[in-house]
């Protein structure tokens, strides 16, 4: 047989004598190359004939896998002449009858590559005439358009209006990256770096936004640290979620643990307050039903009960001060240690950012490295990601490099304990726990990241893997972002799910029940959208802001803070309809009526006012449409 010249195109019909060639846009190309090595995974490395091994199955020569358009290659290892088998991707016939016997091949698919879900069929083998080899990578991202992928530019029109609108009547700034069938196909910034000064006036001639400036992500951290370390680490079998965590953090986890009552909780005695810590699981944390309360600050030296509901403060705080190092990560683990239970074990569901200190730990333990360290190995570099980190002024970035998260205290205002930063904070992590306590690594809070970084490591929850690297194994993803509680529906393990419009405020009443992602309290979200094969990200710092009334923050009233509406208005015209132009006003109509009956609720009519800025920024997009 003759050596391959190099490609060969797809055939449409079964019968040799009477096969065509498709179009070329639809070529499949074969060429000889070396199959990739390295320590990843594929997604597929299949051996046929039957590559399960289920010799009753009387259709074991098919598989699906995942794909995108535009994208799609796999490599064919073969110890028969390609003219002995059949090659069918997405049941159209390839030729392979110059392929020879002995050497490897990438087989370029990429003109007939589907969204989701892909097959491969391999036919013509019997039991001992020969084996042909397949190694299939996951799908990676590339850059594309929104018209590429179906988004209705109008609609894209739309949220930057909202957007843009919201800005200039008081709103920071915002990031938003969207990934679509496996593109990257919007990204775009909004604002300044900061917008106010340390005496909370507004500035305007601080630097624009830019792709690569960092936001804090708060909770979203939750999901990109410990939830990517304990898929990874289930997907390899290294963890069992069922594991207590007293058999990897050691006895003293429940031993040490002190009697102190909350003032609104559990009323047991010592023995079994100890015994409800012995049980807890690697699974109570992740769905938030350890029994921990919502927060221990552990800082704090003026620790009241009317505060935080604890009793005894006292001989339960942990004062670092101003800033934490790696001794008083040490000392907070003791403190946790000691520290008692709020509610038995699996009773209830109370979202806790002691519950993601705890996993930290454990991930600690298990991995024998820093989670930092962990998530760089383990993600962050094999994916190319350069804008995410842990303390960014430690690792490479200044300070303007990153937004500023929430503005300088006001010299009248009272500390409230000593050592509390006063300074405007911007490159350094917001929440007091990962800040004073943890170094600024913990589990629950401390990333920062731009838009399109996350937008990547969020990409791979809809397959698994990313090139020749699995992270995650089907099951592993199907195990934590399915509904664990029917109690708790908008919880999956971590993972917040939209489920029965559990999530509207973050994830729209028109998306999948399946949608999932979190939320962070500094103004980030992150959305995954299965069925749409979509994921949008959005990063704002809306804490950055004056605060009113009882001290909330002006941020939190605008459309920005409660982005649902931004998939709402990318499903419009998604699957490429005609759309009329009078659903884009009558919807922002809607939304500024909203926003006027709060104002009437409120009897609010100083235009100063946030809210009444909110319901101005809707309305200019109103007239602006009406134009």
């Amino acid at each position: 047989m003759k050596e391959s010249s190099g490609t060969s195109s797809v055939i449409v019909s079964t019968p040799k004598s009477e096969v065509q060639p498709v179009p070329k846009s639809k070529e499949v190309t074969i060429s000889e190359a070396l199959v990739p090595e390295g320590e990843g995974k594929w997604q597929y490395d299949a051996t046929f004939p039957n590559w399960q091994d289920r010799s009753g199955y009387s259709s074991n020569n098919r598989l699906a896998f995942y794909g995108y358009p535009d994208q799609g290659k796999l490599y064919l290892t073969s110890d028969v002449d390609g003219e002995n088998f059949h090659l069918y991707i997405n049941d159209i016939l390839v030729d392979t009858s110059s392929l020879m016997a002995g050497k490897s091949y990438a087989v370029d698919f990429s003109g007939i590559s589907k969204s989701g879900s892909n097959t491969l069929q391999i036919s013509g083998l019997s039991s001992g005439s020969g084996t042909v080899r397949v190694r299939i990578p996951y799908p990676t991202l590339l850059s594309g358009s929104i018209s590429e992928v179906g988004l209705a530019p109008e609609s894209i029109d739309l949220i930057e209006k909202i957007l843009r609108s919201d800005i200039e009547h008081g709103f920071p700034s915002a990031q938003v990256a969207i990934v679509k069938d496996g593109k990257l196909v919007y990204e775009q910034c909004f604002g300044n770096v900061r917008s106010y000064d340390d005496k909370q006036d507004p500035i305007t001639d601080a630097p624009a936004v830019t792709k690569d400036s960092l936001y804090d992500l708060a909770s979203v951290t939750k999901m990109f640290s410990v939830n990517y370390a304990l898929q990874y680490l289930v997907s390899e079998g290294k963890v069992d979620i069922d594991t207590k965590v007293v058999d990897i953090l050691g006895s003293k986890f429940s031993e040490d643990t002190k009697s102190i009552q909350y003032a609104k909780g559990a009323s047991v005695s010592l023995d079994t307050m100890k015994s409800w810590k012995s049980s807890i699981t690697i699974r109570d944390l992740l769905l938030h039903q350890a029994g921990f309360p919502a927060g221990i600050s552990y800082f704090n030296d003026r620790f009241t009960v009317s505060k935080l509901d604890i009793g005894d403060p006292g001989s339960n705080v942990l004062y670092v001060g101003t800033g934490a190092d790696a001794k008083a990560r040490l000392d907070t683990f003791e403190k946790i240690c000691q520290s008692p239970l709020q509610n038995q074990p699996r009773t209830q569901t109370l979202y806790s950012d002691m519950d993601y200190m705890i996993l930290c730990f454990c991930i600690e333990k298990i991995t024998g490295q820093r989670l930092d360290d962990y998530l760089r190995e383990t993600f962050w570099e094999p994916l190319g990601l350069t804008h995410i980190t842990y303390n960014p002024m430690e690792n490479g970035f200044g300070k303007e490099d990153c937004v500023g998260t929430e503005l300088a205290m006001k010299d009248s205002t009272p500390t409230p304990y000593t050592g509390c930063r006063r300074y405007a904070i911007q490159g350094e992590v917001h929440d007091p726990l990962a800040y004073y306590c943890m170094d600024g690594v913990s589990g629950h809070a401390g990333l920062f990241s731009n838009a399109s970084d996350l937008a990547v490591l969020a990409s791979i929850m809809l397959t698994g893997g990313y090139g020749e690297k699995r992270f995650f194994s089907q099951d592993t993803l199907d195990l934590f972002t399915s509904l664990s509680d029917i109690d708790a529906p908008g919880f999956a393990l971590g993972w917040w799910r939209e489920g029965d419009h559990a999530r509207d405020y973050y994830f729209g009443a028109t998306s999948d029940s399946k949608m999932f992602g979190h939320q962070g309290f500094t103004g980030p979200v992150v959305m995954i959208d299965p069925e749409t094969q979509m994921v949008i990200v959005i990063l704002s710092n809306k804490i950055h802001t004056p605060t009113y009334a009882s001290g909330a923050f002006s941020g939190n009233v605008y459309s920005i803070a409660w982005p649902g509406f931004i998939p709402e208005i990318l499903h419009i015209g998604m699957d490429g309809e005609k759309v009329d132009p009078q659903v884009y006003l009558d919807l922002v109509t809607d939304m500024r009526q909203v926003a006027e009956d709060v104002l009437k609720k409120k009897d609010i009519t100083d235009p100063s006012h946030p809210r009444y800025k909110a319901y101005a920024s809707l309305l200019a997009v109103e007239e602006e449409l009406k134009k």
